[in-house]
């Protein structure tokens, strides 16, 4: 780990550097056991998951949810789409726009992913965060997270 003690100042390129690859080093081994156990991988996960929590959604809500340009996004649902996973309905305040909802097939997939993803993570950050400073640590992520939403921060630009 890169980070300096808790007695001296706060390190932040490391800081930013262990954030960056714990996330990522998360990320890749979330999509291998999905990957290997329901033929998805974590983007795909988080898309069925969040449209099952949110039925009804427009591509600009992924979007906006997960920080990415409406290209990638709708890029990403017409793969979701072409599985069978995921409808598009036209939506009948604004005909330009689509209205999302899982298939029957896709809430099936992201129940039984869904368990296969809180296991993996739970596996992957127990040690850690399973100690008396994970909750704190939680915390400080959740609330560093709610700023750079309110402030819209990191927003893509395409």
């Amino acid at each position: 780990m890169a980070s300096k003690s808790s007695r001296g100042p706060l390190d932040l390129p490391g800081f930013f550097a262990d954030l960056v690859r714990c996330e990522t080093r998360l990320y890749n081994a979330l999509n291998d056991r999905l990957r290997e156990r329901h033929g998805i991988v974590t983007s795909q996960f988080e898309f069925l998951r969040f449209l099952r929590d949110h039925p009804g959604s427009r591509v600009a809500d992924l979007a906006t949810e997960f920080a990415i340009g409406i290209g990638a996004t709708s890029k990403g649902v017409d793969r979701l789409e072409k599985r069978a996973w995921v409808i598009r309905r036209t939506n009948p305040s604004d005909r330009r726009s689509s209205l999302l909802d899982l298939t029957a097939a896709g809430r099936q997939l992201v129940e039984a992913a869904e368990t296969t993803f809180s296991n993996t993570l739970a596996e992957l950050t127990a040690d850690v965060l399973g100690g008396p400073s994970g909750p704190a640590a939680a915390q400080i992520f959740s609330e560093l997270r709610s700023v750079l939403e309110r402030d819209q921060i990191g927003l893509p630009t395409g």
